[in-house]
């Protein structure tokens, strides 16, 4: 099972870093290339506990849909979000959020297991793994982006 870590040092409140970590928006944004949409449960603002996502997107030219829950959440410092449907086997996001001399360091896990057995562990070794970290930092770019420039005030 791939796991992948980022840390992500933020210039802005922990709060705000929180709060756009689980905006509806501001994934919409970071995942613009995907042409990512939020089509059922929350699909605007931020996601609580328990509450689901379902997101549809084009990912190597084929659009797929994918349910996560936030299961986990304590305000300001840690969320999870786990699949609950969608092409992967499973996946967990662990959200981790700790202030440090005025300024958020931002810690993901995101722990993924590719569907088709064998076949699914060659596309996680060829193609797969680079492909979900590169979209993870994406999101935390953006993240960074609009918590550092003030920008967070047109979503939150």
């Amino acid at each position: 099972m791939p796991i992948i870590e980022l840390k992500t040092e933020i210039s802005a409140a922990i709060d705000v870093v929180f709060d756009l970590a689980r905006s509806i928006d501001l994934h919409k944004i970071s995942t613009a290339h995907t042409q990512e949409e939020a089509i059922a449960g929350v699909t605007s603002g931020l996601i609580e506990l328990g509450e689901t996502v379902t997101w549809r997107a084009k990912h190597f030219g084929i659009w797929q849909t994918l349910t996560s829950k936030i299961t986990g959440f304590k305000k300001p410092f840690y969320f999870a979000d786990e699949m609950v449907a969608g092409a992967f086997e499973s996946f967990s996001h662990e959200h981790f959020f700790e202030e440090v001399s005025g300024n958020t360091v931002m810690r993901d896990t995101f722990a993924y297991r590719s569907p088709l057995g064998f076949l699914g562990k060659l596309a996680d070794r060829w193609f797969l793994e680079a492909y979900m970290r590169t979209l993870l930092e994406k999101r935390n770019e953006t993240i960074k982006e609009f918590a550092e420039s003030g920008q967070w005030k047109q979503l939150l």
